[in-house]
């Protein structure tokens, strides 16, 4: 059974799954609030009906009871309204933001006025109209009751968008959570693969430290057998390394010009003698930083060896250790290869991620982790040019 296919299905599945259901509750809501809308229009028309009625001159019933329609004009508790006459003067008005209910238009204060004016001006906009023709005493009269929707209407039309919003940032914060466990997880297995590495080449380590001293008895060649306990030297110092991965590593104060020279004279003196090696930092200038020094050495050694690696043995390196601001110390490891793509400046910090046809991707992105996670620093491409070449950036924090 192909696992990755299967999950991609299930993953599609509840995409389609989510939008179907906001797609369902988005036409539900809109249908609940035409129907809604139609019902308070409805009332509206009875109102007018009510105001119809009761403004209408009958000489021959002149003691007709009107409470139906004095209660169905008093029912109106959320809508609001303004009557008008044909000419656009207003008469009344109800469920608007005025203290004074009971007071005639003409004696309103003139921002009460300028607010009403304000408001039949929106309901205008709105084209929200109803005519309530009617005989009177001067004749046929037409008066006009404009209104709006209801606050709770109003509220209604946002609701789709509020729940689009609720339901963007609960996937945001799934999204979240399992970005966090898998990154947690592959975190977990980094440091268990790392470890593993380290257990399996100590258990070497030790055998070769006895060959060496047979070597010795053998009267083999004393430059020779010294270069092997070097090489040993570094295979232990790459078991530390990673020994290191996944627990806390102890920092100590270092000359960090010092610890960069150690790792650049270690390279440069083990790499093809047609790259000119350039350390642009006086040795004796002393920045301090707190560091662990294997894992220092790593990430300059990482850095030097993806420079020449990039020039493809021909070029020129360069390596500059300064303070800025006294505040930070800076490591910037220049080179003359084929540079990098802007587009993937910060891709090539992705586990995995290589432009090598043999590469693993894993150099940087344990670089990364080194100093982001250890030493609070940052590493980034400082600048790059395709064909002419890449420097990058170690930032720490200068003591």
């Amino acid at each position: 059974m192909n696992l990755p296919f299967s999950k991609n299905i299930i993953r599609w599945i509840l995409i389609i799954a989510a939008f179907l259901l906001v797609a369902l509750i988005l036409w539900n809501t809109n249908t609940f609030f035409k129907n809604f809308k139609q019902e308070e229009r409805n009332k509206m028309e009875i109102l007018a009906a009510a105001l119809k009625k009761l403004n209408a001159v009958d000489l021959d019933d002149l003691d007709r009871d009107l409470s139906l329609e004095n209660e169905i004009i008093q029912s109106n508790k959320n809508i609001p309204m303004i009557l008008t006459t044909e000419g656009n003067l207003i008469k009344g008005w109800a469920n608007l933001n005025l203290k004074d209910k009971n007071t005639s238009y003409n004696d309103l204060p003139d921002k009460d006025r300028m607010y009403l004016a304000n408001q039949l001006a929106e309901m205008e906009n709105e084209n929200n109209r109803l005519a309530i023709t009617y005989d009177s005493l001067s004749g046929p009269t037409t008066d006009y009751i404009y209104y709006r929707n209801s606050d709770l209407l109003f509220k209604l039309r946002y609701y789709p968008l509020a729940l689009l919003l609720i339901l963007c940032l609960f996937g945001i914060i799934i999204y979240l959570v399992f970005k966090s466990t898998k990154v947690a997880e592959q975190n977990k297995l980094w440091a268990g693969m790392a470890k593993e590495t380290a257990h399996q080449i100590g258990t070497p380590l030790s055998s070769l430290l006895g060959w060496v001293e047979i070597l010795r008895m053998d009267n083999t060649d004393e430059n020779t057998v010294m270069e092997i306990e070097k090489d040993i030297e570094r295979l232990n110092t790459i078991a530390n390394r990673f020994s290191k991965i996944g627990s806390i590593p102890k920092l100590t104060r270092h000359n960090i010009v010092l610890e960069t020279k150690k790792s650049f004279d270690y390279y440069s003196s083990r790499s093809s003698k047609l790259i000119d090696y350039h350390f642009d930092t006086d040795e004796d200038v002393k920045i301090y930083a707190m560091i662990n020094q294997q894992l220092f050495s790593w990430v300059i050694e990482n850095l030097v060896k993806n420079a020449i690696d990039a020039m493809q043995g021909k070029g020129t390196l360069r390596i500059k250790v300064f303070s800025k601001d006294g505040k930070y110390v800076f490591v910037q490891v220049s080179d003359t290869g084929k540079g990098i793509p802007k587009n993937i400046y910060r891709k090539i910090f992705e586990p995995g991620f290589t432009t090598k046809r043999r590469g693993w991707g894993l150099g940087l992105s344990l670089t990364k982790r080194i100093m982001e996670d250890y030493h609070d620093g940052r590493i980034i491409v400082e600048k790059s040019e395709i064909g002419v070449g890449t420097t990058m950036s170690v930032m720490l924090k200068e003591l």
